[in-house]
């Protein structure tokens, strides 16, 4: 076989490779779509729904070989088939089609230039949908976590959206409905006097999993690696007699020992303490500690508890929840729902504001927050069922997350739901601890300006509250500014580079 020969054998493996992967990602993915097909209700969500379809398709896939294959022939790679996955595979096969020399017959034509951008269209609109916006602002919206003392401080609420907030999230977990309502009066006088809108977004506390009380037996308050905690099934003076730990406690929510084994994991305060149920008695579960502080760690009540690997039978709607949401839906534009892990879930909050809202409740936009293992997992399900009749977003949660699947997977799964929310052309939240030095002491680390420029690849990101929040907003409006003159999501845009004018400028070379 000579070389020419050997090539044109390549290429034409090459296309029928493609063209094979093409067809099994209309066929499954046309298969999915049409089980999802019956629960649509917004007609503008059906080509979404049905790229998602493909996307995740195509995604099912190895196609790292072929992604090889493909740039070594300057093609693309597949890298940036999210938005549009069928248009995009079209848009290959059509170039490679002619560098095979394919007939006229075989051939496949380019699609239509506005279907290859329809969907970041359609992203787009969606975001706008969510969190207003207008021609010529930034593309990256800025949410800001509102403090308590932002009910009563017009000039702290005035100044956040002068300089770039445009959408305020009010936390259910703290304050009142009084402090709340004078909040949102503030936001929609000064978004009015400013002449730039502002969205308000209120968050559903969730049955967030904490320390009730602690009894300290001894005088060692703090805990090392081996040490034991009791957890307490019933009261705080209910643990076994023979019990020889020095710490015991509670948690909010009893139900947790309806599916607690041995052997799992529990993580304390965020991570800072973790052990695993060593053994289960009727007053409680043994925690036996496999990390702390190597000078020691202390428990404080109120603080956060997670068992990453233990199933939850508990709802996602509290009564503290349905009682607030009596509030939010006469008020907010978005409602935030926490600890979110599947479509019946999301089902469960649609039902609700449709009986406060009646047909108004479509209005609503609901915000998925993405903080559990199970929330990655089911996030296609969850994308359908909430974008099917609401203005919907997905918040990747990343401090619950981490704690959930492990700081080390963190990366990788923020990257997975960034693509899939892409693909269903849903707008992501890129949340917790960003900018955060910076908020507290107005002096930011290199590494959160680096996280902060991140956010770029996302439609929103937010702030938490901290002394020095405005600085923070006006700095991160001026960095995602400067990083969507460079960037899309993950394409680079090629502008010009400062750096190669210069080198090409001067010419020069010193040794």
């Amino acid at each position: 076989m000579t070389e020419d020969n050997g090539r044109q054998y390549y290429l034409n493996h090459l296309y029928d490779r493609l063209y094979a992967l093409r067809h099994d990602v209309l066929s499954d993915g046309l298969d999915l779509f049409k089980t999802w097909r019956p629960y649509i209700y917004r007609k503008t969500f059906l080509y979404s729904a049905l790229n998602l379809a493909f996307y995740l398709a195509l995604r099912s896939r190895d196609l790292q070989d072929l992604q090889s294959n493909l740039l070594s022939l300057g093609l693309s790679s597949l890298g940036r088939s999210e938005a549009r996955t069928i248009v995009n595979l079209d848009a290959v096969m059509a170039s490679l089609g002619r560098i095979c020399g394919k007939s006229d017959q075989e051939l496949i034509d380019y699609p239509p230039q506005k279907m290859f951008f329809h969907g970041e269209k359609l992203l787009r609109h969606n975001t706008s949908a969510l969190f207003g916006g207008s021609q010529g602002e930034p593309y990256t919206h800025i949410m800001v976590t509102l403090p308590t003392e932002a009910a009563d401080d017009y000039t702290l609420i005035d100044d956040l959206i002068r300089s770039g907030m445009n959408t305020a999230r009010i936390n259910c977990a703290h304050d009142d409905k009084e402090i709340w309502q004078r909040m949102i009066d503030n936001v929609r006088r000064a978004a009015a006097e400013n002449r730039r809108p502002c969205k308000i977004y209120m968050d559903l506390s969730g049955p967030k999993i904490r320390i009730d009380e602690i009894l300290i037996k001894g005088l060692d308050t703090k805990l090392f690696i081996g040490d034991t905690v009791f957890l307490a099934a019933h009261s705080i003076d209910s643990y076994p007699a023979d019990y020889a730990g020095d710490i015991v406690i509670t948690c909010k929510i009893p139900e947790i020992f309806k599916t607690l084994k041995i052997g799992d994991p529990v993580l304390i305060d965020e991570g800072k303490v973790q052990g695993r149920i060593s053994e289960i008695t009727p007053q409680g579960a043994y925690i036996r500690l496999t990390y702390a502080r190597p000078t020691g760690s202390k428990l404080k009540n109120q603080k956060s508890l997670n068992f990453p690997e233990t199933p939850l039978p508990i709802s996602p709607l509290t009564e503290k929840d349905l009682d607030d949401l009596d509030f939010i839906a006469a008020r907010a534009n978005l409602v935030g729902y926490s600890f979110v892990k599947s479509a019946a879930d999301v089902r469960l909050l649609q039902q609700e504001l449709q009986k406060r809202r009646g047909d108004d409740a479509r209005k609503i936009g609901i915000i998925a927050k993405v903080e559990t293992k199970e929330s990655v997992q089911h996030l296609p399900e969850i994308i359908v069922q909430v974008a099917s009749s609401h203005p919907f977003g997905v918040m990747i949660a990343r401090g619950d997350l981490a704690v959930e699947v492990g700081y080390h997977r963190l990366s990788e799964l923020q990257e997975e739901i960034l693509w899939i929310c892409e693909a269903a052309h849903v707008p992501v939240i890129w949340a917790t601890q960003v900018l955060e030095n910076m908020v507290k002491t107005g002096l930011p680390s290199r590494a959160e300006i680096t996280d902060a420029a991140m956010g770029e690849r996302a439609e929103c990101v937010m702030l938490n509250k901290g002394p020095y929040i405005v600085e923070a907003v006006t700095s991160l409006g001026d960095i995602l500014r400067r990083m969507e003159s460079h960037m899309y999501k993950k394409a680079p845009r090629l502008k010009a580079l400062h750096i190669a004018m210069n080198a090409l400028s001067s010419r020069s070379f010193k040794k």
